[in-house]
């Protein structure tokens, strides 16, 4: 048994399609209804470029194993953070600061690595990993 990679973040909000629309609007994502006949009003999937669906967004409330009901809000419990590999730096803190999000930046030299750092609607914070050619 081997882990391939990971599959997908599932992001729990009051705001469906608004949270669905920040990921797809801000990362370049297409937004689609969850397969087998889920309601749209209560997930969306937000998929990458090569059809993977990477960000589910289910309403609060609607998807609860193990018992679990987390809320959304500022405080994520644990989760500290979801990473994206991304291209596009200059164009990225254009679409940041065109959005007027707040972010904060990094660089790990020794790796090529620039950061930037944003939180969702939900106080998901994103990094935003760009690494140079």
């Amino acid at each position: 048994m081997k882990v391939n990679h990971l599959d997908h973040v599932n992001i729990i909000t009051e705001d469906v399609s608004g949270t669905a629309r920040f990921y797809a609007d801000l990362l370049d994502l297409d937004v689609r209804d969850g397969p087998g006949g889920m309601r749209a009003d209560l997930v969306q999937w937000v998929y990458d470029d090569a059809g993977r669906p990477i960000v589910h967004v289910n309403k609060a409330g609607s998807f609860t194993p193990l018992g679990r009901s987390p809320k959304p809000g500022a405080d994520t419990n644990a989760l500290h953070h979801v990473a994206f590999n991304c291209n596009g730096h200059g164009e990225m803190v254009t679409r940041l600061s065109d959005r007027g999000l707040a972010f904060a930046e990094n660089a790990v030299p020794a790796i090529g690595l620039k950061q930037l750092f944003v939180t969702d609607p939900n106080g998901v914070l994103l990094e935003l990993n760009f690494y140079e050619a």
